[in-house]
Formats: structure tokens, C-alpha cells, sequence
């Protein structure tokens, strides 16, 4: 499976391609402070992928999202790592 293809295909789907925070190594607060500011500086619609090592991160992320009306496309563990898929809510 090609990455060049799969962005290409994204792009003829008009899906967007997620901006990356790598907030690993930090420990609770800091990730979700990260995030907090992150999320304010993109647009409304983007992606925003946050990788975190906390494990508190899932259960803050989503709450994160649920109380500021973003949505949480995805949330997964790989190799230790929490990683997160957010869109940015319509303001």
C-alpha cells in the first residue's frame, strides 16, 4: 500500500490531512494544555493528530473533545504510544 496513493485518494475525497502534535514524554496536564492550544490555532474542519505516551490521555482526551465539541475520529494504542485523531469543531 502506497502513502503517495492513499494521499492522493484522500485528497480526490476531499479529506484532510491531519496536522500531527507529538506530546510524548509529557506527563498530565501538559498533553491536553498541547492540545488545548494546538487546536485553537487550526481552522474549524481540519485534523489534528495527537501521539501521547500519558495513559491518562484516555480518559482526558475524550472528555477533552466531548465538553469542547470537537470530535474524536479515532483513538488508538501503538507500540506504547496513545494516539489520538481529533477534527476541529465548527465554531
Amino acid at each position: 500500500m502506497s502513502n503517495s496513493k492513499d494521499q492522493s485518494d484522500n485528497e480526490e475525497q476531499g479529506l484532510n490531512v491531519p496536522l500531527t502534535l507529538d506530546a510524548s514524554g509529557l506527563f498530565c496536564p501538559e498533553p491536553v494544555m498541547l492540545l488545548h492550544n494546538k487546536i485553537r490555532d487550526i481552522d474549524a474542519g481540519k485534523l489534528l493528530k495527537l501521539v501521547a505516551t500519558d495513559p491518562s490521555t484516555s480518559r482526558d482526551v475524550p472528555k477533552f473533545c466531548h465538553f469542547l465539541g470537537h470530535e474524536l475520529l479515532e483513538s488508538a494504542e501503538e507500540d506504547g504510544s496513545f494516539v489520538y485523531l481529533i477534527r476541529k469543531a465548527e465554531p
